[in-house]
């Protein structure tokens, strides 16, 4: 813990760079991903502060639209759509993803309650996949095309869809290696960016 308190005893001694943020943001892009500590969205990115809007749950889940007690993701979507503007919304799984590894497995969750019921707000399961892959690559894939068709459920997303106001972007990385690929609607295939 030591470094990240140095780090931030630190951060704020350069005001110059920050006070342009403090007239408000106008970030381009949602960027929906996992909470997983190797995945950073700015550093994958390279974005700066106020490029990024980011929404973080375990797994990377869009929870349906009007799911009781899942109101801070929802409104967490809606803001970035209907106030912020955003042109592009990106789902961003990852390699060895936990949550997804835990229902392509099966896994028992029951000494973990509250993660056993978040996993429940995922989409349909994952496919055929090889349970076995410990980068459960192509059952996070799938994972992350069934949250890009959860979002399209959400109104505010729809009729901006309808209006060409927005779009949606699936994306993978490799936590083990950094690539980032693209879900092609052309091939329905993570090509590399």
């Amino acid at each position: 813990m030591q470094p990240l308190i140095d780090n931030a005893r630190t951060f704020g001694q350069r005001p110059e760079e920050f006070a342009q943020l403090a007239h408000g943001q106008s970030p381009q892009v949602l960027f929906i991903t996992c909470s997983d500590s190797r995945v950073v969205p700015a550093l994958i990115t390279g974005a700066r502060p106020g490029e990024l809007f980011e929404l973080r749950t375990a797994g990377n889940i869009v929870p349906p639209y009007g799911s009781d007690r899942c109101y801070g993701e929802a409104a967490t979507i809606e803001y970035a759509v209907e106030v912020l503007g955003v042109q592009d919304i990106v789902v961003c799984g990852h390699s060895h993803c936990g949550a997804v590894g835990a229902l392509v497995r099966g896994d028992d969750l029951e000494a973990v309650p509250a993660v056993r019921d978040w996993l429940a707000h995922a989409a349909d399961e994952p496919g055929e996949v090889d349970a076995a892959d410990p980068a459960v690559a192509a059952a996070v894939q799938n994972h992350v095309l069934a949250q890009l068709l959860r979002l399209r459920s959400y109104p505010c997303v729809e009729k901006r869809l309808a209006n060409d106001q927005l779009r949606l972007r699936g994306w993978y990385y490799e936590v083990h290696t950094g690539a980032v690929r693209e879900h092609s609607t052309d091939t329905d295939v993570f090509e590399a960016l």
